[in-house]
């Protein structure tokens, strides 16, 4: 079985921080790598080593693959630990660590792979018996009429999604037959322009839905467990802005049946490491949309109810240790709240990259800060715009908003602009704060609808 005797962090910002934490909890020696840009860098300041692998742009640091391994090699880290995005979920990554004889910190190249394309995940979800929503069940070929066959059978309104598509990209709303067969061309044509595949499936649209999720863990050696829940309806153009967990008003029967499915499925595809399976909610019904294979920006408001470690359990798991615990270890307390802070401009939502003059955090009982901000530090214009998030605890729904709301009032981010202004008016927002609003809802009311 591997050991993980050095981990090197293949990212950025407060995902490799907290990376790097957790690595130190475990007495785990970690090398950061980092751009020319991120000299400074909290976790980068913290590291036993740190390498810099190349200028300010991604495709030429985060994303340059060669220039990580090579990090890896001369440091003589042992695993990589590739966080959230960047080369999260790029199977040919995944495949070159292994191949160069190191641990990838996540699930094989092939789960990637399996999971990544989304007409093969959902085949494999819908072998498994996880729920997903009505579509075509394959990719759609060049044959209008099964393509108008297939749309007629669903029900209209039906989207029509790129396999290869994510966060929003590569996919069109069809209301009625007449415009199906050119969306479908339209979206074909987009989906090989951008993501280098031109092939896309149809599914049912649904009108209302919310944005559950459901946390796994599994080791690959016949184990899985669930983390519960998370509700990720607060979006922005497919962006999060605000999560929590659990999702209220879900009836435990409903949870308990796709809980259970989807720790069947993590066992039939031998899954290994963190993951989350994504569904859109309507009317008491999951639909499984897709599979993210690592730890998701949002992870803490589940290590907030569970206590678990999702992070320490990434690192041993691939270091070859069985699952530290079973389903029934784990339970479910209170209710958490994440609000993540962005450098941009709360009306606009333009970044707005700049030094940090002044960063005070909030505390108290209940309250999580996870941030690479300090005192002087210089947001660059390159990457992401996340540069905080705010995690609030309480034994009810209830009790955990107030406490968001107290930790937003104390927070200070001075020197740049950014969005805690657009929490403070969530947090105090009366549908919000009754619970279940759907993933149109910030839209709408950013549009004053």
């Amino acid at each position: 079985m591997p050991t993980l005797e050095k981990v090197l962090i293949a990212n950025r910002g407060e995902i490799a921080l907290r990376v790097l934490r957790a690595c130190k909890e475990l007495d785990i020696p970690t090398v950061a790598v980092h751009s020319k840009a991120d000299r400074e860098l909290k976790h980068v300041l913290l590291a036993d080593e740190a390498v810099c692998i190349g200028p300010a742009p991604s495709a030429d640091s985060y994303l340059n693959g060669p220039a990580i391994i090579s990090a890896a090699e001369v440091t003589r880290a042992s695993a990589i630990h590739p966080g959230y995005g960047f080369l999260a979920e790029n199977a040919d990554f995944a495949d070159q660590v292994e191949k160069s004889g190191f641990t990838f910190i996540g699930p094989t190249a092939d789960t990637i792979r399996l999971m990544g394309d989304k007409v093969s995940a959902i085949q494999a979800m819908k072998a498994a018996g996880v729920p997903t929503v009505p579509g075509s069940d394959g990719p759609l070929t060049d044959h209008g009429e099964r393509t108008l066959d297939i749309a007629q059978r669903i029900g209209y309104p039906v989207i029509v999604k790129a396999a290869a598509g994510g966060g929003g990209r590569g996919m069109r709303v069809v209301h009625d037959e007449a415009d199906l067969l050119s969306a479908v061309e339209v979206t074909q044509a987009e989906a090989a322009a951008a993501f280098g595949s031109g092939v896309v499936y149809l599914e049912k649209f649904l009108q209302r839905p919310r944005h559950v999720e459901i946390q796994v863990l599994a080791d690959g050696q016949g184990n899985a467990v669930h983390l519960g829940d998370r509700d990720c309806s607060l979006q922005r153009r497919h962006q999060k802005v605000l999560e929590e967990a659990p999702a209220p008003g879900i009836p435990e029967h409903v949870r308990t049946q796709v809980t259970q499915s989807c720790i069947k499925a993590c066992l039939e595809i031998g899954y290994r490491g963190a993951g989350t399976f994504e569904f859109l909610y309507e009317d008491e019904q999951f639909y499984f949309i897709e599979m993210n294979t690592r730890v998701q920006v949002e992870h803490p408001v589940t290590e907030m109810i569970t206590g678990v470690d999702i992070v320490r359990e990434q690192l041993q798991i691939a270091s070859g240790l069985p699952l530290s615990m079973q389903q029934d270890d784990i339970s479910f307390r209170g209710h958490a709240f994440e609000c993540r802070i962005n450098a941009e401009d709360p009306q606009t939502f333009m970044p707005c990259p700049g030094k940090v003059s002044t960063f005070h955090a909030p505390g108290g009982p209940g309250i999580r800060v996870d941030s690479h901000l300090y005192d002087g530090y210089t947001v660059p214009p390159y990457y992401d715009s996340l540069i905080a998030k705010i995690i609030s605890y309480g034994d009810s729904r209830a009790i955990a908003l107030a406490k968001m709301r107290q930790a937003l009032d104390e927070l200070v981010v001075e020197g740049i602009r950014n969005n805690t202004p657009l929490h403070h008016d969530l947090v105090r927002d009366e549908a919000f704060k009754a619970g279940g609003v759907s993933i149109h809802y910030l839209e709408k009311l950013l549009l004053g609808e």
